[in-house]
């Protein structure tokens, strides 16, 4: 009820702003998306009925701002972005209804899982159906369908690992070098990954996903140490193998230029943040007008005079700056306080979880959830290079949103089956 409020506040807030007039046309995407989650909630309630009760509402604030932020950007797009949503939240209710007797199945095809996870990280290779953007290799096209696969490869990976790990945690904490010949080969994939799809951020996402749940399986700091070690030599020294890349670290460093460089766009020379860094300098000077308490929904400068947009691609990669120009620090910061509950309530269930995989299912969701907010988030403040992956629920795509409904199914599945084990174990 309280996400549906906040909704229909806001898409009534854009549509004023943006058409100057009071109309209940606006609301239709409010009412529309009340309905969509309150089946999602039926659903949970006969499928998990002692699952976390928060995970569904803040995955639906989340994708609530995101597609008000969207309608906001682009009409069209937050129509698409719906169809999305709604296909999001279909597969969430098919996964409960398929697993909701015991999602420990999984466990079993752990190997079928893995390569799966392989084929969709190398899928944007093959010709014919690859799709370049911004130099990064992540998508593919299927026809009028546009599709990140990589997304999807992140839920099979996570299984992969918490099953894995599940099984092999005590030979792994002795350190035997033939224990790790699988992790080994989990190390040089993530190399090719990053040489092949020439993205930075993918990468560390999955490796990132990988030490993780390393560490929650072994509690050997040391292995995290050294695995880390081994992708901070391999990343500096594919980044000076891979020009886009290396652009990419270089924009991070020094997005500003006082002298003209070579322009790759062009041919000629101009200055950096008018070429390469454009895209990064345009957003951080988005943030900063957005100041302490924001320009308010539908006000803030998105456009030129001309209609075009000052921030390429706003929509998806740098939706977090438009949130922060319109919503201030304030609305920013709220935002990350909400992924924080979100990643909090995960952290929760994976340590009620009564088994090994559930610990590390619930853990590794949990983690890489977090970690893509975190790498996105400090690409755009220039924490860490820029990448090309989305923001969580929040940034326009469909496979980000289909996998994030994965990812929340898992976790109340988890839950669902953890107080269960808690219940029957006090009476």
């Amino acid at each position: 009820m309280f996400v549906g409020v906040l909704t229909a506040l806001g898409f009534a807030s854009v549509y004023i702003a943006l058409k100057s007039q009071i109309s209940t046309g606006s609301l239709g995407y409010a009412a529309f998306f009340f309905a969509l989650y309150l089946v999602a909630h039926l659903v949970a309630r006969f499928t998990v009925p002692l699952a976390d009760p928060y995970l569904l509402p803040m995955a639906a604030l989340l994708t609530a701002i995101g597609l008000t932020e969207i309608y906001r950007l682009g009409p069209s797009s937050a129509l698409r972005q719906g169809i999305w949503v709604v296909i999001g939240v279909a597969v969430f209710a098919a996964t409960l209804l398929w697993l909701r007797n015991d999602y420990r199945v999984l466990e079993r095809y752990k190997y079928i899982f893995g390569v799966t996870a392989i084929a969709l990280l190398f899928l944007p290779l093959l010709p014919g159906i690859r799709q370049p953007i911004n130099g990064a290799n992540l998508w593919i096209h299927l026809g009028p369908l546009q599709f990140q696969p990589g997304e999807l490869g992140k839920i099979a990976l996570i299984v992969f690992l918490a099953a894995y790990l599940r099984e092999r945690r005590e030979v792994l904490a002795q350190g035997r070098l033939k224990d790790w010949g699988p992790l080994l080969v989990i190390w040089g994939l993530a190399m090719l990954v990053l040489f092949a799809t020439k993205d930075l951020g993918s990468a560390l996402l999955y490796y990132g996903i990988f030490l993780a749940l390393l560490y929650v399986a072994t509690a050997r700091l040391s292995f995290v140490a050294g695995a880390l070690g081994l992708f901070l030599v391999g990343a500096t020294g594919l980044t000076y193998l891979t020009p886009h890349v290396h652009e990419r670290v270089t924009n991070w460093l020094s997005p500003w230029s006082s002298k003209p460089v070579f322009c790759p766009f062009t041919g000629h020379l101009a200055l950096r943040q008018e070429c390469t860094s454009y895209q990064l300098v345009q957003s951080l000077y988005s943030i900063a007008h957005g100041g302490f308490g924001g320009t308010g929904l539908g006000r803030g400068i998105m456009t030129t005079a001309t209609g075009q947009q000052i921030v390429p691609d706003q929509n998806t990669d740098f939706i977090y700056s438009a949130v922060a120009q319109e919503l201030g620090l304030i609305g920013a910061g709220a935002l990350l306080l909400l992924y924080m509950a979100f990643v909090l309530r995960g952290f929760r269930i994976a340590l009620a979880a009564s088994d090994g995989f559930s610990k590390l299912l619930a853990a590794g969701l949990s983690f890489g959830f977090a970690f893509q907010t975190f790498v996105i988030v400090g690409g755009i403040l220039r924490v860490i290079p820029l990448t090309g992956i989305t923001l969580p629920f929040v940034s326009y795509g469909g496979s980000s949103i289909v996998s994030n409904f994965l990812l929340v199914a898992g976790l109340m599945l988890i839950s669902n089956r953890a107080n269960r084990d808690q219940g029957a174990g006090a009476a």
